[in-house]
């Protein structure tokens, strides 16, 4: 472990961009916490006019922008680093997000099982629906293969795992998983995704408290955070590929809701 961010209110997203740490909270102003990558200090806050909720975030290095997913407008919003913001709507309910090679905004839509495609504009591409076995989409990657990984499975659902899908969507290429279970080959609840210039994929296992890290193919590598380095669930990752930095949004479940979070930094 490097460093950790300050806690605070529940994180929806991290994300590195040039030499600045964006952070993702819940405020309804100061929305996003710009930190210093080399000293972690505050710089400055961005606020996301007219957000109704988050899900997730990420950033497009060439257009120097972020994107925040907003489930309860079904919209995503583009935020520059200065702050302009405008926003377009989305055709399903949305969570987790990426930018792919061509720039354009893959979204991943849980409840119709999609991931669907934007332009940087806001223009909608295409829409594909994942095979049966992929229930419950949270976060999809697109590889320079034109393969996508997708991480899937809520509670109840029965498989929880990493899926490599063909570039139309249609198909399985490899996967890990199967039933939930704490061995290294299962996952509770796999939230989130990063992918390396390797394409090695590092997966954010909520309820088992730590995050894995699979080979090109999703064969078990082995386990890049255990539960002793995170003191609640990590929900969101953000790999700075440049620095070899993982940044994990570690939230506390209190409750029955997600109450505080803090970002935990680890050497990878």
């Amino acid at each position: 472990m490097v460093q950790t961010l300050p806690e605070g209110e529940l994180i929806w997203g991290v994300a590195v961009l040039a030499d600045e740490v964006y952070v993702l909270r819940p405020k309804g102003f100061d929305d996003i916490e710009v930190y210093d990558v080399i000293t972690y200090r505050l710089q400055r806050c961005l606020t996301v006019p007219d957000a109704h909720g988050f899900a997730d975030m990420t950033v497009c290095r060439r257009c120097r922008c972020l994107y925040i997913v907003d489930p309860i407008a079904v919209c995503i919003h583009n935020l520059s680093l200065h702050g302009h913001a405008t926003r377009w709507p989305v055709k399903d309910k949305p969570y987790g997000i990426s930018v792919n090679g061509a720039l354009n905004v893959l979204v991943a839509c849980p409840a119709v099982r999609k991931i669907e495609e934007y332009s940087s504009r806001g223009d909608f591409l295409r829409e594909m629906t994942l095979p049966d076995a992929v229930v419950s989409p949270w976060h999809a990657i697109q590889l320079t293969s034109g393969q996508f990984v997708v991480c899937h499975g809520e509670a109840d659902d029965p498989v929880h795992g990493v899926s490599m899908l063909s570039a139309d969507g249609r198909h399985i290429v490899h996967s890990h998983g199967g039933h939930p279970g704490p061995d290294a080959g299962q996952y509770s609840v796999p939230r989130h995704l990063a992918v390396d210039d390797n394409e090695f994929v590092f997966v954010a296992d909520v309820n088992n408290r730590r995050v894995t890290l699979l080979s090109p193919t999703l064969e078990y590598v082995r386990q890049v955070v255990s539960p002793d380095e995170l003191k609640w669930r990590p929900r969101r990752l953000c790999l700075d590929a440049q620095t070899w930095r993982l940044y994990v949004a570690d939230n506390e479940w209190k409750d029955g809701k997600y109450s505080a979070g803090r970002v935990v930094v680890l050497s990878v």
